[in-house]
């Protein structure tokens, strides 16, 4: 069956944009949060109710403009554990060029003891200059999006945010910081002790003597009760012991955010991760070829669209007309200025509707709309995750669970039946 995450972009509402600009800055409008808080809360049950597969929120900051107010995922999902029984809570997700890894590691392992295994992680590689070259300024993060992405789908969602496609030094750094700090979580969780000599990162530091002041690796202690290995025999801190080790044997399932990197897909080809497609059926086709090429490559089985994820927006509504007006009230504020304008791009706002369907991500019209567009995309690409993003609450609570239904009982169904 299809496997469905629920991704809320936690947008501060604003009755038109000329509201927004007289609540600047609208992302500490204090009331205003706590009122989006508390009707997420909600829609993360009914998710739950509704049988979805997973729930999910993002890790964005500095939003004053109130778009992307999703600073720390992870405690959203310790609550949202908390509320729910079934259904699955990860972030989509963590900005990896930015973080400190073995943090993520062990919060992500409590978050999977929290839910005795309902759990997911995701990792994103940051293409949000405002904020990731500064979080990421001590490990000298860019941020980014690929060359190859923008050369392969010049319609995907976040365009290129520099203007200048070209800037593979800044991607190159991006990229290694991103996948060494994956990697240390990938060891944190299933080593029982682990060292690590990176261009990044030394575990422990400094890694050419290791930690020589331990007073519990000189008295004995670590070496009696710590993990095998950790100190040497001079009583220096050598290797180091994350704790807890994850719920789930080896560790949650990974999704991997890709914009239309070919090079994140066969990535996640090779680590057994979920790559995550915010792209049209045209670049996603392309970049589940380059993963499944990696998978062949490897020696394991491929089987078209198992474990891997795309990204759609759906609205809707009782006719077209509806469904077109629910774009236009809900969608029309961020796309114009934050997506195209990311993209350094115009869009006024009679041409939303057609560009949000070029766009190729966003799925608009009655039932029977959204159903036979999504099983056409589906019998190409069948794949086993979708995620479906609202944004929520520029979105009111009542629309997105209204969308949420039908999506669930009127569309997944005959996905289902693709999937299997």
């Amino acid at each position: 069956m299809l496997k469905v995450i629920l991704q809320l972009y936690p947008v501060i509402p604003a009755a038109s944009e000329a509201e927004r600009e007289a609540l600047r800055p609208i992302g500490r409008n204090r009331e205003r949060y706590q009122e989006t808080l508390s009707g997420w809360h909600d829609i993360i049950r009914a998710a739950d109710e509704l049988g979805l597969w997973g729930v999910a929120t993002i890790e964005h900051h500095f939003w004053s403009e109130g778009y992307e107010c999703g600073p720390n995922p992870g405690v959203l999902n310790a609550y949202w554990a908390a509320i729910t029984r079934n259904v699955r809570v990860g972030q989509l997700g963590y900005v990896m060029s930015t973080q400190n890894p073995i943090r993520v590691a062990e919060e992500t392992a409590i978050l999977d003891h929290l839910t005795k295994g309902r759990c997911f992680v995701g990792f994103a590689r940051g293409y949000q200059s405002r904020w990731t070259n500064v979080v990421g300024q001590h490990l000298g993060t860019r941020a980014t999006t690929s060359p190859s992405a923008g050369r392969l789908d010049s319609t995907h969602m976040f365009g290129d945010p520099t203007g200048k496609p070209e800037r593979t030094a800044d991607d190159d750094l991006n990229r290694r910081i991103f996948e060494e700090e994956v990697e240390i979580v990938l060891k944190a969780w299933t080593q029982e002790s682990f060292s690590h000599n990176g261009s990044a990162w030394q575990i422990p530091y400094p890694y050419d003597r290791g930690v020589d002041d331990w007073p519990l690796a000189k008295f004995g202690t670590t070496g009696r009760f710590g993990a095998p290995g950790e100190v040497d025999e001079e009583g220096n801190t050598r290797r180091v012991s994350v704790v807890p080790a994850p719920y789930t044997k080896p560790h949650p399932p990974v999704l991997v955010a890709t914009s239309g990197s070919p090079e994140s897909a066969e990535y996640c080809a090779r680590q057994g991760f979920i790559p995550l497609y915010f792209n049209s059926l045209a670049t996603a086709l392309k970049l589940s070829a380059a993963h499944d090429r990696a998978l062949a490559a490897s020696g394991r089985e491929v089987k078209p669209g198992r474990n891997q994820a795309i990204v759609r927006i759906p609205h809707i509504g009782k006719t077209r007309a509806e469904a077109e007006d629910s774009v236009m009230r809900y969608d029309s504020d961020i796309f114009r200025n934050f997506y195209a304008a990311m993209g350094q791009h115009h869009v006024p706002a009679e041409n939303v509707v057609e560009a949000v369907t070029r766009n190729g991500m966003w799925t608009v019209g009655t039932v029977d709309d959204v159903r036979k567009h999504l099983v056409e995309e589906w019998k190409q690409l069948p794949c086993e995750y979708l995620t479906i993003i609202y944004h929520y609450a520029q979105m009111p609570k009542d629309r997105v669970l209204d969308n949420l239904a039908r999506f669930m009982r009127e569309v997944k169904p005959a996905l289902d039946e693709l999937v299997a």
